[in-house]
């Protein structure tokens, strides 16, 4: 359902942008913005993944928008549908913040990487309301992402999202990194060398196929770290992340 004019899509929270003044408030500049996924396994959405990102990118001069996308036992593309949604909301200008809609990034963790890319890859989902040009981002933060349903795949991942026994053809278009194109917009991408949930080698892939396209992207792989560290705070290595992803996203948006 279509929100109200000024309605949040369910399940968005938003955290608007701190002054770039450093003074606590929303800032009254055209501030850019980015919508964040967080992981789990397309079984919930973890917490330490949401708010917290939210406000860290806040205090960076970013609107922040939170969502909460459909798990199991949806299915796909019940997700990518939402974060299609929030996107076109956000670019809207429902919410009342003063947003710059020419940039608008997507950041997503684990199964929320998943969303993230196959979001800037242009993933349909059937609905020609929202697979449209405005529903994708400017760019894209994927932090130890879920990439691709047919390499060393996060079984669970690919059995809540496409369901037990999927097609290969199903598996195929839900691999984000079989889709990179020109136009997919530029990513930072991060993970750990020894998650052994979901393996390094998806945001090798990505990367490979950003590269391979053309598209900038900036890839860090850090030594040591679980699966689902969000911001990493006390990993040593792992949590240089959030300051090299912040200069990346201020060159991007200089």
């Amino acid at each position: 359902m279509t929100p109200r004019r000024g309605q949040a899509p369910r399940a968005l929270t938003v955290i608007p942008a701190v002054g770039h003044s450093g003074v606590a408030g929303p800032s009254t500049e055209a501030a850019p913005a980015v919508l964040v996924l967080p992981g789990g396994g397309y079984a919930k959405t973890a917490d330490h993944e949401a708010e917290p990102v939210a406000e860290w990118l806040a205090s960076l001069g970013i609107h922040a928008f939170v969502l909460r996308y459909p798990v199991a036992p949806d299915r796909h593309p019940a997700p990518l549908a939402a974060a299609k949604q929030a996107m076109l909301w956000i670019r809207r200008g429902d919410h009342g913040l003063n947003l710059d809609p020419s940039r608008v990034g997507v950041l997503g963790f684990s199964a929320g990487g998943h969303v993230a890319s196959t979001l800037s890859v242009g993933v349909s989902t059937g609905d020609p309301s929202l697979d449209v040009a405005g529903a994708l981002p400017n760019l894209s933060v994927l932090c130890y992402p879920v990439i691709s349903f047919v390499d060393s795949v996060h079984q669970g991942s690919v059995d809540n999202l496409a369901g037990a026994g999927a097609e290969p053809e199903v598996l195929r278009e839900l691999s984000a990194e079989l889709h990179v194109t020109p136009a997919t917009p530029p990513a930072f991408l991060w993970h750990t060398a020894d998650d052994h949930s979901v393996p390094v080698g998806h945001s090798l892939a990505y990367a490979s196929a950003l590269s391979r396209a053309g598209v900038p992207v900036e890839l860090h792989v850090f030594p040591h770290g679980v699966h689902g560290i969000g911001l990493a705070s006390g990993t040593a290595g792992a949590d240089q992340w959030t300051g090299l992803c912040a200069a990346w996203l201020s060159r991007m948006w200089a």
